[in-house]
């Protein structure tokens, strides 16, 4: 597998967690579009670093999955508080916690 083909497979794996980040109603679904983008960013991390000969792009990866677990620990706190108020977890009912 050369750099090149780790390139287009991460921006496969972006594109796809961007039409589900842009398409989506759920929260689920957005938190795993979400999800979907990290893993692309890491995959290039890793991907520049091995062909680089660099060891930051793997630290820098660890470093970004530390950050995801905090945003899905965030993320599903969100959507519980949103499955008990309104016993739904579509996107469009957030617009109710303004009031």
């Amino acid at each position: 597998m050369t750099l090149t083909t780790c390139l287009i497979l991460s921006a496969a794996l972006f594109s796809v967690g961007l039409y589900g980040l842009l398409t989506r109603r759920h929260a689920v679904g957005i938190l795993l579009s979400i999800e979907v983008m990290a893993n692309a960013a890491n995959l290039n991390f890793v991907a520049f670093a091995h062909y680089g000969g660099a060891s930051w792009g793997q630290a820098f990866a660890l470093f970004v999955l530390g950050l995801t677990v905090a945003e899905v620990a965030i993320g599903l706190a969100l959507v519980m508080l949103l499955f008990r108020s309104h016993k739904d977890v579509l996107v469009d009912l957030a617009n109710a916690f303004k009031h």
